[in-house]
């Protein structure tokens, strides 16, 4: 199983931006994380992140019948982008919402994920951990 993780605008900045929120693993922990855990699973997987909304859509529409899954954590673009829905429904992939804080007790917009309806499944408010859950999620 090839499985892609997708991560959206500031990601790339974890321990730095709002540890208390988001922790102090650095992105690159939070990488060599999942691999090692999808090392153990015996799961490919490849990474991408983007602050580009256009970026995202075209790496996910690029993955059609080259991937099995998609880890994705869209970030700001969960509440405001149209165009990284269409993508998912259009190549048809089986993707999980992941993300590190629990969105639905912050900020009254954070609670409006215009992606969920296109995913499998969302995780939240389980730190980095969340991402190895959707891997498992992902080969059941």
């Amino acid at each position: 199983m090839k499985i892609l993780v997708i991560n959206g605008p500031n990601i790339n900045m974890l321990g730095i931006r709002e540890p208390d929120i988001y922790g102090r693993e650095t992105y690159a922990d939070l990488l060599e994380k999942i691999k090692n855990y999808a090392d153990k699973k015996g799961v490919e997987v490849e990474f991408f992140q983007s602050n580009h909304e256009g970026d995202i859509v075209d790496k996910i529409q690029q993955s059609y019948k080259k991937i099995d899954g998609i880890v994705m954590n869209p970030a700001a673009y969960t509440h405001t982008s149209v165009a990284i829905p269409d993508a998912l429904k259009a190549v048809g992939i089986p993707t999980v919402e992941v993300h590190i804080s629990d969105v639905d007790s912050r900020e009254e917009f954070r609670q409006v994920s215009y992606v969920r309806p296109c995913c499998v499944a969302c995780i939240k408010g389980h730190g980095t951990d969340g991402y190895c859950e959707a891997i498992d999620l992902l080969l059941s």
